[in-house]
């Protein structure tokens, strides 16, 4: 075989695995860009808005807690379930604010901790393209859930944009059916690493409630979407 033959064969043969990454590849670059192992055994404190949050994370063990920040209302999640205390004794509450107040805790920690939740049992993965925001080349990777072990929101939608050349997860959209629905995208920002993690803000947009979650990072690059709020974390500390 000829040098220059064999030259075109491997460069054909890299160029082509390079671009048949799937999802699953992407999403644990992402994962180890972000944090990797340190998210198997995490303990960190911060504050989001009015509480005060923990988390707790061990071998696919966790405790997640929303305090108020008199420290009288205490919100635990874990494996096992919810409970709230006040003033350290427990409070007996209806299904359906169990069901909220989870999902509320639940909620704020996911978001905080991405991409480390990409890989659950319930999550699929689909890369759909890729596309350029802003001059910066991403892999478009849209995240449904099974219905088993998905949570009430499990028929929601969510799109991430994770960097083709250093695999961080800078913009993340979802739409939701909750409260009248609708969709939001999120653009990160103010990223600094605290205890071996990354962790960053987000400017929070929205848009009308029927546009699909595919078209937002269009529409932000047009400057089309309407700022929301900031989803800012502070006083983060490892534990």
């Amino acid at each position: 075989m000829k040098p220059i033959f064999m030259l075109l064969c491997l460069l054909t043969f890299f160029q082509t695995n390079a671009q048949n990454m799937d999802a699953n590849e992407i999403i644990n670059a992402s994962i180890k860009k972000h944090g990797g192992d340190q998210y198997q055994n995490a303990h960190f404190a911060y504050d989001f808005r009015k509480y005060h949050y923990e988390y707790h994370y061990v071998d696919g063990k966790f405790k997640y807690e929303r305090h108020t920040k008199d420290g009288k209302t205490k919100d635990i999640l874990t494996n096992e379930g919810f409970k709230r205390t006040v003033d350290n004794k427990e409070v007996e509450l209806t299904e359906k604010k169990i069901s909220g107040y989870s999902n509320s805790v639940n909620s704020v920690h996911y978001f905080a901790f991405l991409p480390s939740f990409l890989n659950d049992d319930a999550v699929n993965k689909k890369l759909v393209g890729e596309v350029t925001v802003l001059g910066k080349d991403y892999y478009k990777i849209e995240v449904t859930f099974d219905q088993e072990g998905g949570g009430d929101d499990h028929d929601d939608v969510y799109m991430y944009w994770i960097g083709k050349e250093d695999y961080s997860l800078d913009y993340l959209a979802y739409s939701f059916h909750v409260n009248g629905g609708g969709v939001r995208f999120r653009s990160a920002y103010n990223k600094r690493t605290i205890g071996g993690i990354i962790f960053q803000d987000y400017i929070n947009y929205k848009h009308d409630k029927e546009t699909p979650v595919s078209d937002l990072d269009g529409l932000f690059e047009k400057k089309e979407l309407i700022e929301l709020s900031k989803i800012e974390l502070v006083n983060i500390e490892k534990i």
